[in-house]
């Protein structure tokens, strides 16, 4: 059974600043970018526990196709997205946003 879900509104703006970006570079990718997005975040609700933890309790999973990261938490059955960076960003700046 998957676990509930909770997406913070910082992460739901990441996403969103992402799929401008991808849109306004070429119709159809910010789509392809959400679907993407959306398929990482279903399989961590499938099985939370398979990344490991990168930062005292955040655990980090990868996009694929797309150089993205999505930083979770999962406790007592619910995962928790925080933060959807580019994984070329500053980790002080995902480091503050999970502090």
């Amino acid at each position: 059974m998957a676990a509930e879900l909770t997406i913070a509104p910082e992460a739901t703006e990441d996403i969103q600043r992402a799929y401008s970006w991808y849109e306004e570079r070429r119709l159809g990718l910010g789509e392809e970018f959400l679907s993407t997005v959306d398929g990482c975040i279903q399989a961590v609700r499938r099985m939370p526990e398979m990344h490991e933890k990168v930062y005292q309790d955040y655990r980090r999973s990868l996009l694929r196709r797309f150089p993205y990261a999505v930083f979770y938490e999962y406790s007592a059955g619910i995962v928790t997205v925080y933060c959807v960076f580019h994984i070329s960003q500053d980790p002080e700046k995902w480091h503050e946003r999970l502090a």
